[in-house]
């Protein structure tokens, strides 16, 4: 496949978990990468492996000047910016709201939902002035939906589907599209401190809580990413695709869906006409 041939596209937090897989998708779809990540031997192990088509540049997304020379480096290395994938993400604060520090509350933030709006900002500062482009940010079905994740990263990610919907009205007479992703329970690094560090712990975990049966990859979420990244999402803006397995429906089947639903029904009937 080569959907992106000779495409450039900056991934945040490209050097693991869901953006590791995106960078190689990518790649493999003829793209050329800007890992911006903070895992320098992870990003110079992926730039040995997978050649000149990926560069990696250290990146802290807290630091607006950080994510402005990750979006320069592609333009000046790869001769534009085709996309852009605000992936780079934290579990953060983590505990009861009254016992929730503000500082663990900023740091939080800051990471999760500022850090996508300075993507959106600098990705769009060389969007706009080309006149297309495709922006991809990693939002969460705790986004979407109560009780999924703690209380500021839930916030964080509901901020995220606000800021796709906002800046997709602004930028959409300009030729750029901004879309999100909302994973669900999801292997990878970030996830595997539920289980000690166990992947395959996790997998199990996250399997049995997966209505279709199995874990959510890394590769499950790249390929939604891909497809909003792609001409095959061309009338797709402001758009949040939910990758749960069907968590964010309810998850399992209610007890009206079941056979025994028409038991009951029948037994709470009127008789009286």
């Amino acid at each position: 496949m080569s959907r992106f041939k000779d495409k450039m596209i900056v991934v945040t937090g490209g050097a693991s978990g869901i953006g590791e897989a995106t960078t190689r998708a990518l790649v493999g779809e003829g793209a050329r990468v800007v890992v911006a990540d903070l895992q320098e031997e992870r990003g110079a192990a992926l730039c040995d492996e997978l050649g000149d088509s990926v560069l990696f540049h250290r990146t802290d997304v807290m630091q607006e000047s950080d994510i402005a020379a990750a979006v320069d480096l592609a333009v000046q290395s790869f001769g534009g910016l085709h996309g852009m994938v605000n992936n780079a993400g934290i579990v953060g604060a983590i505990g009861s709201i009254t016992q929730t520090s503000a500082e663990a509350y900023d740091r939080t933030m800051a990471i999760l939902c500022r850090g996508v709006f300075l993507g959106m900002k600098h990705a769009a500062r060389v969007m706009v002035e080309q006149g297309s482009g495709a922006i991809v940010s990693l939002a969460s079905s705790a986004g979407v939906m109560g009780g999924l994740g703690p209380h500021v990263y839930t916030m964080a990610k509901h901020g995220v589907v606000g800021l796709t919907k906002s800046a997709a009205a602004e930028l959409a007479g300009q030729g750029v599209r901004v879309n999100a992703v909302a994973p669900g329970g999801t292997v990878t690094p970030m996830t595997s401190a539920l289980g000690d560090g166990n992947l395959d712990a996790v997998s199990e975990m996250i399997a049995a809580d997966n209505p279709l049966g199995r874990a959510c990859m890394p590769e499950d979420i790249a390929s939604g990413i891909l497809f909003l990244l792609s001409d095959d999402a061309a009338q797709i803006t402001g758009h949040t695709l939910v990758i749960d397995a069907g968590i964010t429906t309810g998850g399992q089947p209610a007890a009206f869906h079941s056979q025994e639903a028409a038991t009951l029904l029948h037994a709470g009937q009127r008789t009286d006409g």
